[in-house]
Order: C-alpha cells, then sequence, then structure tokens
C-alpha cells in the first residue's frame, strides 16, 4: 500500500486483550491427565463434554492414555446413527447452498434412547475404578454425582477447522463437504444445540480445557473460571479480534494493526461479534481462551441490560466489523432481507440492518446505496440474471447511486436497502447481529479465494429490494443525517444513526476533554475512530481504569450506568473521537 502511506502510523492495536486473574491452570496433556487421575480416585465417573469442533481424535487418544474401564465415545456408541440425524436435520438444511432454517432441536434429541439407557445402566453396575465418557453431550449420559470436564470451542476456530476439513458436524462426519455447507449445519442447527446444552449445565461443571492450539491443552477449574466470568463483567472489555482475508481486500489493516505482511490482503476483521469472538483469561501467565458467548450466556442481564434482554434473550444484538478496501476492490453488490422475510424464510426474529462508518478514504472512494430514480426493475432484474450467465457486464453505475465517501461520513443500510462499499474505504460496519443473510446480487465477474464463483441471490434479493430508496430517499436519509444532541467544555456529541427502521442508535463524540456516558439500560459498543488512546473510569469507582488504543472495539456493560471516556497518554490535548451504538429502549 506504498501510494497510501499518508494513513501509516505506528500501529498500538492490541490483538491480544485479556482479563488478568489469578488461580487454577495448568497446560500439556500430560498435566491434564494426571489432574483427570487424582479425580477419577476421588469418584471413578467422568464425563468429558465437549463443543462440536473439537478435534475428537485428539481428545480420544489421549483419555485413552489413562486406560479406564470403561470407556464410551457419545459420537460412535450413543448416538443416533449418521443417516438417521442427517434425516432429522434436512428439513432445518433445506436445499439452499448458504441459507438453512434455524432448528429447535436438542441435544437429548440425538441420543439413541434404547443405547442411552444400556449406557446408564451400565456405568451403574460397573464397579470399576475408571468410567469415562467423551462427547458432545457426555454430561447427558452419567449420573448427578460425576464430575464433569467441558472442552469448549471458539467458532471463529472451528471455522478454520472446516476449511482445513479436520472437523466433522454433530453427529455427521460431513468433513468432505465445502466449508460453506459446514458453516451452514453450525449455524442454523449445531451452534444453537451446543449454546441451548452449554448454558444448562455451567453450573455443574467442575474443570474447562481450551485445546485452540492442537496438542498445547489448557484446564482451569470451575472457581477460575467463574472468577474470569465476573472480572470480565465487573468493568469495560474487549473480545479477541480476528482478521480474514477477501476477494475484495485491501492493505490498511495489514500496515496499522501490524499484521502479517505476508498475507495477500485482510478485507474483514471482526472486533465484536460475541458468538463467534473469544476471550481470553490470563491465568497467572497462561493464556487460556474461550468463546466470549459464554459471557453473554451467563450474564445477559448485566452485560446486555434487563430491556434488551427482555428483546434479544441470550443473544448480544450488536455487532462491529472492518471492511478493508483501501488497496483493495469493490464488495459484492448486494441486499439484505426484511424483518418479516427473514423470519418466514430462515427463523430468525430480526435482520441483518447495518450501516457503513468511514473510518478512512482514500482517494475516489465511494459507496453504492440505494437506487437511481426511475430506473425500471425490471430492467435491473433481467441485467442482473443475463450477468449472472456471463451475456454482459452488469452496470451497477446505471441503476444504483455511487456516492463519493470522506473520512467519518455515515452512510445507513436498512434490509432492502441496495447497497455495496467500493474500493479505497476503511469501512467499520456497525450491524444488527444476524451476519450470513447477505443476498449478493452482483460480484463484479470475480472469482472467490477459492478459485470458485461466489453464490449470487438475485431471485432472493429481488423479493427484499425497497424500490422506493432512490436517490432522493437515499440523500435525504440514507448519508450523513447528522444532529448535534449535547455539547460542553471540550465536547460535543452527534446522533450519526442509525435509521428509524433499525433498533440501534448511534452517537458520535468529538472531545478533547472528559466525557460523561451513560448506558440508558443497553449495552453499548465503542470504536475509538480519532486519537491515540483514551481512559474509561467510573465516577464512582466501581472499576478499574481501562484503556483503549486507536480503532479498538470495546464493550461497555448495561450495569455500569455511568463512566467517563478521557483523552490519554500521547492524545492528551488533542480531539478524539469515539463512535457509540446501543439499543434503542
Amino acid at each position: 500500500m506504498n501510494k497510501n502511506t499518508k494513513f501509516n502510523r505506528k500501529s498500538n492495536y492490541n490483538k491480544y486483550p485479556s482479563t488478568t486473574i489469578s488461580g487454577f491452570a495448568i497446560d500439556g496433556w500430560d498435566k491434564i491427565l494426571d489432574k483427570i487421575e487424582k479425580l477419577l480416585k476421588n469418584n471413578p465417573i467422568i464425563a468429558i463434554d465437549f463443543y462440536p469442533g473439537v478435534i475428537e481424535e485428539e481428545i480420544i487418544t489421549n483419555i485413552q492414555r489413562l486406560k479406564p474401564d470403561l470407556f464410551y465415545d457419545t459420537r460412535s456408541e450413543i448416538f443416533k446413527s449418521e443417516q438417521e440425524i442427517i434425516s432429522m436435520t434436512e428439513r432445518y438444511m433445506t436445499g439452499d447452498q448458504l441459507f438453512g432454517y434455524m432448528s429447535p432441536l436438542r441435544m437429548t434429541d440425538y441420543f439413541d434412547t434404547k443405547k442411552l439407557d444400556a449406557v446408564k445402566k451400565e456405568i451403574s453396575n460397573n464397579k470399576g475404578e475408571k468410567n469415562i465418557i467423551v462427547g458432545c453431550g457426555a454430561s447427558l449420559v452419567v449420573p448427578e454425582s460425576a464430575y464433569i470436564i467441558y472442552i469448549d470451542m471458539a467458532r471463529w476456530e472451528i471455522i478454520q477447522r472446516f476449511r482445513r476439513q479436520e472437523i466433522g458436524a454433530l453427529g455427521v462426519d460431513d468433513r468432505k463437504e465445502p466449508a460453506s455447507i459446514q458453516y451452514k449445519r453450525g449455524y442454523f442447527i449445531d451452534w444453537k444445540i451446543a449454546d441451548r446444552h452449554k448454558d444448562s449445565v455451567f453450573y455443574k461443571i467442575s474443570y474447562w480445557i481450551d485445546t485452540h492450539i492442537k496438542d498445547n491443552p489448557k484446564m482451569i477449574d470451575k472457581e477460575t473460571f467463574f472468577k474470569g466470568i465476573e472480572t470480565t463483567i465487573a468493568r469495560p472489555f474487549r473480545v479477541v479480534p480476528f482478521f480474514d482475508p477477501a476477494p475484495w481486500g485491501g492493505q490498511w489493516m495489514k500496515e496499522n494493526f501490524a499484521l502479517n505482511s505476508d498475507q495477500k490482503n485482510y478485507g474483514w476483521c471482526f472486533d465484536c461479534v460475541p458468538e463467534e469472538n473469544s476471550l481470553l483469561f490470563n491465568v497467572n501467565g497462561t493464556l487460556f481462551e474461550m468463546p466470549s458467548i459464554n459471557l453473554v450466556l451467563l450474564k445477559s442481564r448485566d452485560l446486555l441490560g434487563e430491556p434488551v434482554e427482555s428483546r434479544f434473550g441470550k443473544e448480544f444484538p450488536i455487532r462491529f466489523d472492518f471492511l478493508d478496501t483501501i488497496g483493495g476492490g469493490n464488495l459484492s453488490l448486494q441486499v439484505h432481507p426484511t424483518t418479516q422475510y427473514i423470519h418466514e424464510n430462515f427463523g430468525m426474529f430480526y435482520t441483518q440492518d447495518e450501516s457503513y462508518y468511514m473510518v478512512e478514504a482514500a482517494e475516489n472512494a465511494s459507496v453504492y446505496l440505494g437506487l437511481k430514480k426511475g430506473i425500471n426493475k425490471d430492467e435491473m432484474i433481467d441485467d442482473l440474471r443475463k450477468a449472472q450467465e456471463g451475456k454482459i457486464v452488469f452496470d451497477a453505475d446505471k441503476y444504483s447511486n455511487r456516492i463519493p465517501a470522506k473520512k467519518h461520513d455515515h452512510f445507513l443500510i436498512p434490509g432492502g436497502t441496495v447497497h455495496c462499499s467500493g474500493a479505497q474505504g476503511m469501512v467499520l460496519e456497525i450491524s444488527s447481529t444476524p451476519n450470513l443473510f447477505t443476498f449478493k446480487l452482483w460480484d463484479w465477474g470475480r472469482l472467490g479465494l477459492d478459485g470458485k464463483p461466489r453464490p449470487i441471490n438475485i431471485e432472493r434479493g429481488k423479493e427484499v429490494i425497497d424500490w422506493t430508496r432512490d436517490t432522493d430517499y437515499t440523500n435525504k436519509y440514507l448519508v450523513n443525517v447528522v444532529s448535534t444532541v449535547a455539547e460542553g467544555d471540550g465536547w460535543i456529541e452527534e446522533k450519526t444513526g442509525l435509521h428509524p427502521n433499525e433498533f440501534i442508535e448511534t452517537r458520535r463524540h468529538r472531545f478533547s476533554k472528559k466525557v460523561l456516558h451513560k448506558t440508558t439500560n443497553s449495552v453499548s459498543v465503542f470504536n475509538l475512530l480519532e486519537g491515540d488512546e483514551v481512559i474509561i473510569e467510573s465516577p464512582e469507582n466501581k472499576f478499574e481504569p481501562f484503556i483503549v488504543h486507536y480503532a479498538e472495539t470495546f464493550i461497555i456493560p448495561a450495569w455500569i450506568k455511568e463512566y467517563t471516556i478521557t483523552p490519554h497518554g500521547k492524545a492528551v490535548g488533542k480531539e478524539c473521537i469515539t463512535i457509540k451504538a446501543y439499543v434503542r429502549t
């Protein structure tokens, strides 16, 4: 990105934020097996339950080193047959290449009841000293008195393992399927089942094992686990960001976040997607990784706020991610479904509304947003179909408004709005959590990173496009709809969105002095858009001061109520800018 070096800065972006605690932590299979051996002397029955995505061969091979008297693997010996599970889940997988339907199934539905009863009876009659059940749902097999060990897995690592064909699905060995099909089964079926099951056994689990790094496991005990949860929710915090290349990916993040220079590009940074990100606990110097969804499941009211929890349950409704096209290309021309459509077709209760906030913009940066006034919708759909068949090159500029984009512009994108981030922009995407439901209309005739065309969804897209969002509507309601809300000594607060159809409110603060914020019964998600670093403090000393660096996303739990943000370090005396998103209540 040499031609864009004016955007470069010395990176102070923390790629591995963690919560520091003291407690019990050991690493390596030898030490963990020694610990399990000691547990078996106190109680001869242990269930080693785990999340789909664990490399089962690694677990089973090492546990069998204990030479158990009785050993069962739920997948191969107690679950229903793979064909029965495929039949049971077929309606939720659907025939669509990308989209399924949200499943109401539970972990108990995967067990063969006759096999389960037989194993339970064998366990109760067995007098051996080492009785071990491993696999997803293992805790459902053993008596209440048994020890339960849980091996967890963050979805981002699961996705990487899909790509490497290392893991199968819940009860189904689909390792030879494309990663997109594996992801679909995970998203619509397995992960919801596993989260529901994990949520039901949190307080029964005695020990947790982290196997995110193959052959380098770590173990913590129940007390340490909950200490980490309580310490994290007691203050502002960050989840562990992850980065991914894209067909349109750029170079800005690579240089400004000190990422791997050998990677061709980075298109995405997911810095606040708690369903997929991790949390890190630094336990006496040992980094223990776990899915950040655990915090949402265990502390939903403290984190989200009572009104937000009432509306969304144990789901984190706000999503922040970066889209880097500086030195890259255009995203696909796309549209997201309406609430009615996403509910009827996919079983979701709210849709993928979003916005683009321009963190940086190089020369000629632009955004496609809304439709040109007076276009013929039938002609547009016909041209999209012809382009998909390779007969023409679709003329996006003929049908969609291409709007020049500059730094700190904010573009609002409620469901049904045709849009696309153009090249030469660094976008902070602020959106609701559903993240799969993009109907691509045109992908500029290029291939995906796997060398194959990416799926196009013209027929679904035409069902949800809001044709009234033309040039006039776009300019009036979707581009820089900014108003000053309040101001004081050294600060100004502006409302920048989102659209009235969207449940997220965004506020931008420009400040050179301390600013008081309130959570107003909702979790708040921030990004530091300008300034080297800021410090977040409690006026009543409810939490330790928390420092955030340039471009980092951070989360303020709703329980905190009041907090201040102040320029810190090299930013003292300079203007800083934050963007805050919260749920309108």
